[in-house]
């Protein structure tokens, strides 16, 4: 298989006559890495540090949900959706027992789809995200447009404010992130999310605030990790120690002088505890 995410082909998959996109790395066998990812993100925004260390290991699985990049379909605007979706890729792919890594909304996806099929998973790895009902979801789209005006103002990539801090190792953290995602050629890119499926993941952030509950996260029985920056504008890092609390067995990890990337910006330490942590 191949050796590096930024070579990785992109595959499709028939699932229940809509083609999902996807990519993966490692070695097959065992259980995969299933990685589910954030708001805006198609395959081109994972981090190729942080798939080719967690595939040194296992194989890891990266795929852009329903109507997202180069996935048919229409993205839904609720996260129970979404998580109904991942498992019916897991299912199209024949796959019986995977771990799930979700980032941001891509978390939340992550905690539904192990409440509603714990049958499917074994592990969760959660990053820079919250329980339902945690606070920031219904804010992503003021907090998004302020960073995209920002970062046209100082001719920086929004990611610059919305991922990391303002400390210069931050932000020189965060011209290392952004270097990596463009280590993949221009042939095979991803498509770009639209504009409507960004409308419709904003709508699921802000129903995942206002409308849902997190009392079903005491079913959740499966061993977590929880990873988060210690300055998170996206989603307030209050809900990464809040889902620590709810689920039964946990663990927490807050990365200092970061942000909502703090996975990226220390990709190699995030590597090693998801590793270790997965290797149970």
């Amino acid at each position: 298989m191949t050796v590096s995410y930024k070579d990785a082909p992109t595959i499709t998959v028939d699932v229940n006559g809509v083609p999902f996109a996807y990519r993966q790395v490692g070695t097959e066998g065992g259980v995969p890495v299933v990685f589910l990812h954030h708001l805006t993100a198609a395959l081109d925004d994972w981090d190729p540090a942080v798939i080719d260390g967690v595939a040194s290991e296992r194989h890891v699985i990266a795929f852009d949900n329903r109507g997202v990049g180069r996935s048919g379909g229409t993205t839904p605007d609720n996260v129970e959706a979404m998580a109904d979706d991942a498992v019916a890729f897991l299912e199209a792919l024949g796959l019986g027992t995977v771990d799930l890594l979700g980032y941001s909304l891509g978390g939340m996806v992550a905690q539904v789809v192990a409440q509603k099929r714990p049958d499917l998973v074994r592990r969760l790895v959660l990053a820079g995200t919250g329980p339902a009902g945690g606070k920031g979801g219904a804010n992503a789209g003021p907090v998004l447009q302020s960073a995209i005006q920002q970062a046209t103002n100082q001719g920086k990539h929004p990611k610059h404010s919305l991922f990391f801090s303002s400390t210069p190792t931050s932000q020189a953290a965060a011209d290392a992130f952004l270097g990596r995602l463009d280590e993949r050629t221009l042939q095979d890119r991803d498509t770009p999310v639209t504009n409507e499926s960004i409308g419709a993941q904003l709508t699921a952030l802000a129903k995942w605030e206002q409308g849902t509950s997190p009392a079903g996260l005491a079913t959740v029985a499966q061993p977590t990790l929880v990873v988060n920056g210690d300055e998170d504008i996206m989603l307030p890092t209050i809900n990464s120690f809040e889902l620590a609390q709810l689920l039964p067995d946990a663990l927490l990890s807050i990365y200092p002088d970061s942000g909502h990337g703090g996975i990226f910006q220390y990709h190699a330490l995030f590597v090693q505890q998801t590793l270790d942590f997965l290797r149970h």
